[in-house]
């Protein structure tokens, strides 16, 4: 039986309906905040709870007595935890909600990983460790990482957590660098998600930096299937840090015209000069070590991706 964290979130959902395909049982625990709208949460957590091998609770991390009790009796081999604050810009707004909700909460997972000695325990990390530093593509060794928002901050605490729990209590941890994670049923949030709603909306987008950003799109498909990859690696190192990114990093300007191809519609754009704080001009994946040890290759590129994300984005708004 496998803990998923966050399993109303993008990637939880996505990789809790891969498990439940796979006949794997799995434990979703998800706060359902109002991040964003809790209608989408609701929806992915409709099609999980059809499966009979999936049991649900709402549960807020950070309450480390109900997650105790809810899980004392429960046999747990693995934990995914993919339960976050996301969002840079957010963390510079409500910095402490963004260190409450990815440290505290993470401190009590991995507090639940060690009482139940768990087998392996799998968590999410990020790109945005990275910050602004000058080497392309990021690489998981490079020790210059400074990075320059709250939630990047949060991200690397959480991996010398790890570091600390696995070297003293053995338990085999793995840390996940997503990049720019796109797919269906995705997070509104997100450029490629907001995009499209300005686009339906007759609204016009702001693109930054007047276009010239780069980031390394990452299909959730291919996702998935790194993490269940990691899930089944049998790991040698107490503690594994790896890239799960394309490795290629495309222009922002090249999602929008697939975007307006894919919908059949042209943006209003309006060029701004500046960099919003926190953000950074380019991402790129290093992806030669998740390669070394599960044969990493994703398969979706920009131009399919989009299409499937606007092909369920028409249907979900009723769009022909």
């Amino acid at each position: 039986m496998i803990l998923v964290t966050g399993c109303a979130g993008f990637i939880g959902y996505h990789l809790s309906i891969k498990l439940l395909k796979k006949n794997i049982k799995v434990i979703g625990i998800d706060s359902l905040n109002d991040y964003y709208s809790k209608k989408l949460k609701l929806k992915r957590l409709s099609i999980l709870k059809k499966n009979s091998n999936f049991y649900f609770s709402k549960i807020d991390l950070n309450n480390y007595s109900s997650l105790n009790v809810f899980l004392k009796k429960k046999k747990i081999d693995k934990i995914i935890h993919l339960a976050a604050q996301p969002g840079v810009r957010v963390s510079l707004k409500k910095p402490f909600n963004t260190l409450k909700q990815n440290i505290n909460a993470f401190t009590n997972i991995l507090e639940i990983a060690r009482v139940k000695k768990i087998k392996k325990f799998l968590y999410a990390s990020s790109s945005s460790i990275y910050g602004e530093t000058k080497i392309y593509p990021f690489i998981e060794d490079d020790k210059e990482n400074e990075p320059i928002s709250v939630y990047g901050s949060s991200k690397l605490t959480n991996e010398i957590l790890a570091s600390s729990y696995a070297r003293n209590f053995k338990i085999k941890c793995i840390g996940l660098r997503f990049f720019t994670v796109y797919g269906p049923l995705g997070r509104p949030d997100m450029a490629y998600f907001s995009f499209l709603d300005n686009l339906r909306k007759n609204k016009p987008i702001t693109v930054f930096n007047k276009g010239l950003m780069k980031r390394d799109f990452t299909y959730i498909d291919d996702v998935v299937t790194g993490i269940i990859n990691l899930m089944n690696l049998k790991l040698k190192e107490n503690h594994l840090v790896l890239n799960i990114g394309k490795g290629k990093s495309d222009n922002l300007m090249d999602l929008v015209n697939q975007l307006q191809n894919n919908y059949n519609k042209k943006f209003k754009i309006i060029y701004s000069n500046k960099i919003p704080i926190g953000d950074i001009k380019k991402t790129f994946s290093n992806t030669k070590k998740a390669k070394k040890f599960i044969n990493w290759k994703p398969k979706v590129n920009l131009k399919e991706g989009v299409k499937k994300f606007v092909d369920w984005y028409k249907i979900h708004h009723g769009i022909k």
